[in-house]
């Protein structure tokens, strides 16, 4: 059974503005998906609707079995782990140690057990010597690590990261790839919203294209970027590395820079 299903959701602000139609999708434990589409696509509100966030106009959301209706937004927030697009929105800690342990602690963890996932969150995520640092000591990029500790410490089984790359250098990207890797290793549900399809295609198997308040394709990042159809609908470029290979005219279909080295 999916941990987190969408059956025939529709959602609208407005009598007139239909954001999502009719939308259909499921994710699995252990799966890493990548939603990519263009501003106004649907993709926030999508993913808003999992977290119980907005309430669909029509439709079912289920989280592990149960519809989120019958549920409160706590309890979802619970299963389901939100890092907003900016890391803003959720700071409000003096100290980044606050921050992350202020979610486990409000369910009820104390004492030793409260430090070690602040500890196990920090490591994870870059952060463990500046634990005792203000949050707005940091810029904007890596203020985004403390949201997703902040989650990890709180141990959903559902994250969902909302532009997790805005922003970063090379580095952060790279640690914000093991984050994926470990917490799917782990049996987590991952869900990224993003725009930068040259992370995608390194780090994810799985693509959703929102478009014209739908579904326009699923399927693997060979599937999607390749399908040049799909792209110039949706208004997205693919990886540099695919067009840099379609310059070479190669008859591979690299997705990433190893791949790529390896055509050449």
């Amino acid at each position: 059974m999916a941990i987190v299903e969408l059956k025939n959701i529709s959602f609208s602000y407005t009598p007139e503005q239909e954001i999502i139609h009719d939308l259909s999708l499921a994710f699995d434990s252990g799966s890493a998906t990548a939603i990519v589409g263009q501003n106004g696509a649907g993709k926030t509100t999508t993913v808003k609707l999992i977290n119980h966030l907005l309430i669909p106009s029509q439709g079912q959301v289920l989280i592990n079995g149960h519809d989120s209706r019958e549920l409160t937004t706590a309890k979802v927030s619970q299963q389901v782990g939100y890092a907003f697009q900016n890391p803003d929105d959720q700071i409000f800690n003096n100290s980044i140690r606050k921050e992350i342990a202020y979610g486990p602690k409000e369910n009820g963890i104390k004492g030793e057990a409260l430090e070690k996932k602040v500890i196990q969150a920090a490591e994870l995520t870059g952060l463990r010597d500046f634990l005792d640092e203000h949050p707005y000591n940091f810029p904007y990029s890596l203020r985004k690590f403390i949201t997703i500790a902040s989650l990890v410490a709180m141990d959903p089984d559902v994250y969902i990261f909302d532009e997790p790359t805005a922003g970063q250098d090379h580095i952060s990207r790279q640690r914000l790839a093991g984050i994926i890797k470990t917490l799917k290793s782990q049996g987590k549900c991952i869900i990224i919203i993003t725009h930068d399809m040259n992370f995608v295609a390194e780090n994810f198997q799985r693509v959703v294209v929102l478009s014209e308040h739908k579904i326009l394709r699923d399927g693997t990042p060979q599937e999607i970027f390749t399908d040049t159809d799909l792209m110039t609908r949706a208004n997205i470029e693919p990886p540099a590395v695919l067009n840099i290979a379609n310059q070479a005219r190669l008859s591979a279909v690299p997705l990433t820079v190893a791949e790529l080295v390896n055509a050449l």
